[in-house]
């Protein structure tokens, strides 16, 4: 009889993360989602029967928990879903030390710690991960430096768990999203909106004007993503780099002035 997939979420309380929960649950797997908030990981359980555990998995008392719960309830772990994160913007004479220590931590230190602690429950089960990092690692924005070098810094980290390891059945891919409807770019363009003095729907749409979709994308459609590179249908997808932005890396910014659908201000 073929045991249970076992998939470990974090950052699941909300938004990528709960969506990603949510799909596996649909799919027939079992999941384990994590957060460092018991209410909003609570209402997921109750919609997906995911086994909640609140931990700081930024820490190493965190990663011990959350793991060793996983395995306490289930006996193995099959995947791996890193999706937590924190924003700190701010130029690079701008952002404070504490911001980027704190920035680095929680995006690209918590990740370290989590896969070394779950690597042997992975191998044994010839699993996979998928870090959720952003088109910031792949493209410079202003005020951006904490958050895109430490999810630049995710990429590396992954695909060098498919080298390292996918000779020992393992396999690690990246998914980079633009902008997604979120609880956390709702706060941004909460903030944007307020500064432009236009709503948050109508700073969503001057976010995504020149994405070549003209829209932010849902979490659904980055879950998605997420649970296609951990199935079987991407048995042979590792080391891989996958936008999930409507295309919007591959505008080029010099041709928009050419672009009569695009108005640009000086």
């Amino acid at each position: 009889m073929t045991r249970d997939r076992v998939v470990l979420v974090t950052g699941a309380g909300t938004g990528i993360g709960a969506a990603v929960a949510g799909q596996l649950a649909a799919a027939g797997r079992r999941v384990v989602i994590c957060g460092r908030r018991a209410e909003p990981l609570s209402r997921v359980a109750e919609r997906t029967g995911a086994l909640p555990v609140v931990a700081d998995v930024s820490t190493a008392a965190g990663v011990d928990t959350v793991v060793g719960q996983t395995l306490a309830a289930f006996g193995h772990i099959d995947g791996l879903v890193l999706n937590h994160g924190i924003i700190r913007v701010g130029r690079v004479d701008e952002v404070s030390v504490q911001d980027w220590e704190d920035t680095l931590r929680v995006n690209l230190t918590g990740p370290f710690l989590l896969v070394r602690a779950a690597l042997p429950h992975l191998l044994a089960a010839r699993g996979a991960v998928v870090a959720v990092s952003s088109v910031a690692a792949l493209r410079a924005g202003d005020a951006m430096a904490a958050y895109s070098a430490s999810k630049a810094g995710l990429i590396l980290l992954t695909q060098s768990l498919a080298v390292d390891h996918g000779p020992d059945g393992l396999r690690a891919n990246i998914v980079c999203p633009g902008w997604t409807v979120t609880e956390m770019a709702d706060m941004e363009m909460a903030e944007l909106g307020g500064s432009r003095g236009i709503s948050a729907d109508e700073a969503y749409r001057l976010a995504t004007a020149v994405v070549p979709q003209r829209r932010a994308a849902t979490a659904d459609e980055v879950a998605g993503a997420v649970c296609w590179l951990l199935s079987d249908a991407a048995s042979y997808v590792n080391g891989a780099v996958l936008p999930v932005d409507g295309g919007s890396c591959v505008v080029d910014p010099g041709t928009l002035a050419l672009d009569t659908r695009v108005s640009i201000r000086l």
